[in-house]
């Protein structure tokens, strides 16, 4: 088996090519990245997100395994903090 260590250099080699630097995007990656920022600004999201403190719509989504989790499940066991992450990995 291979080691995360591997994992994540194998994959690190294939996104950005031998000797880049971890964490360096490549200047056509970052163009993109700058594109779609514009366009969802664009779009009017920030008129439609929920109000800071409002709760949530319920919603699923899949656990680690792919198995559906219900917002409401988790919530009956207590607080539920959502976490985005936006990356590229």
């Amino acid at each position: 088996m291979t080691s995360l260590v591997d994992q994540l250099a194998a994959m690190r080699l294939a996104a950005f090519g031998d000797g880049a630097k971890p964490g360096r995007i490549p200047p056509d990656t970052a163009a993109v990245m700058h594109r779609v920022t514009a366009e969802q600004r664009a779009s009017g999201y920030r008129a439609r997100m929920p109000a800071l403190g409002s709760p949530l719509p319920g919603f699923t989504l899949p656990d680690t395994d792919g198995a559906p989790v219900a917002s409401a499940a988790l919530l009956a066991r207590g607080p539920l903090v959502v976490s985005f992450f936006r990356g590229a990995w």
